[in-house]
């Protein structure tokens, strides 16, 4: 199932959107996300009308179908089919002529205020989407850090002020649990492992605001029940806020059926079982892609992310959080990032340091 925005009460705050300094912009040519692109975010933002869409059970969403004169329609599904070939073959547009531009839909909530293109298969009408965004190097920092540090590969561009990102499948978080957490073929000792193993990932990396319809489960059926993965999807609030448990998905209102979920099906020292896997698979990612991660925390450290308060704030409370008062040496957002990954480097040394309550099943509040 796809994953689709619908109204939330509580809708994020407009953190500011940073630019994409010199560094960073290095970073994404090195790395070949940086690319000329046919289409950029403000030329789609000159679009003529726009009209409601609903869900397929008629419900009102966020989305907003946009329309675009006739000739500039024209050039722009042409346009939109080359930045397609440019994120998923390297450009080679030979392969998607049988390919065509259903509908354009404009969203004007949250930091990106994304563009999202349905695009499909004429010959068996199979749909893909894809999202091209308004460049925030906040965003861009969480999408690299998810690439480097998570099992999940992100395939995304980046051309001058525009972001273009291919569209992460799955069941909204707030969806799964509205549908009872699971069913049949899901045991819960899976969901419950991977709910702990993500809310670390975002601690450590210090992914923000992961409420419930900001990730995804993906569900993937095997021979021997079916396997569950957390995916987030939203990196807007990458080490902006000040507040700690702003990067523990455990602490979130809408995210407490899964914290009890995983009190419930886990024992603590199950649940610290788990944490330490990914702490151990964090630290195996990031000798892989060594260099990778050296070159993109070096960007990270030189850019000012949140305001000075924000990175205090943090940097005192992580110091407490893993008693190690060498975080108040840290003066950016990246500094911290590199910080947390040696302290689970050290801790994976020397168990004693484990913090306590520091998993998903442990320090409900």
């Amino acid at each position: 199932m796809a994953a689709q925005p619908t109204a939330h009460p509580h809708p994020h705050f407009r953190k500011p959107s940073f630019p994409v300094a010199a560094p960073l912009r290095d970073y994404l040519r090195r790395y070949r996300r940086e690319r000329d692109l046919p289409v950029t975010y403000e030329r789609l933002r000159r679009f003529a009308e726009s009209a409601p869409l609903a869900d397929a059970a008629g419900l009102p969403t966020l989305w907003e179908t946009v329309v675009y004169d006739q000739l500039e329609m024209e050039s722009l599904q042409e346009g939109l089919k080359q930045v397609y070939a440019i994120l998923r073959v390297d450009g080679d547009l030979s392969v998607m002529q049988h390919l065509y531009i259903d509908r354009i839909d404009f969203c004007a909530f949250g930091n990106s205020a994304p563009f999202r293109i349905r695009i499909v298969n004429a010959y068996n009408d199979n749909p893909d989407h894809f999202y091209v965004k308004r460049a925030d190097a906040s965003r861009i920092y969480g999408l690299e850090l998810e690439h480097v540090l998570s099992p999940n590969r992100m395939n995304y561009l980046t051309c001058g002020a525009t972001l273009v990102e291919e569209h992460i499948a799955g069941i909204p978080g707030d969806a799964f649990i509205a549908r009872g957490l699971g069913g049949r073929d899901l045991k819960p000792i899976r969901l419950a492992k991977e709910l702990v193993k993500f809310n670390e990932r975002c601690f450590v990396r210090l992914l923000g605001d992961m409420r419930s319809y900001n990730f995804v489960v993906v569900v993937t059926p095997d021979f021997e029940d079916a396997q569950v993965r957390i995916r987030a999807m939203d990196f807007d609030q990458q080490s902006y806020e000040g507040r700690l448990n702003f990067y523990r998905p455990q602490f979130f209102k809408d995210n407490r059926p899964f914290a009890l979920f995983c009190v419930k099906h886990l024992r603590l020292e199950t649940a610290r079982q788990y944490q330490r896997e990914e702490q151990v698979l964090m630290l195996q990612r990031a000798a892989v892609s060594e260099e990778r991660l050296a070159l993109l925390l070096a960007a990270m450290s030189g850019d000012t992310l949140a305001p000075p308060a924000h990175l205090h704030e943090l940097r005192t409370a992580l110091a407490a959080h893993y008693r190690r008062d060498t975080y108040h040496r840290c003066e950016s957002m990246g500094a911290l990032v590199r910080e947390n990954l040696e302290s689970i480097r050290l801790h994976v040394a020397d168990p004693s340091l484990i913090p306590e309550s520091d998993s998903m099943a442990g320090g409900l509040e």
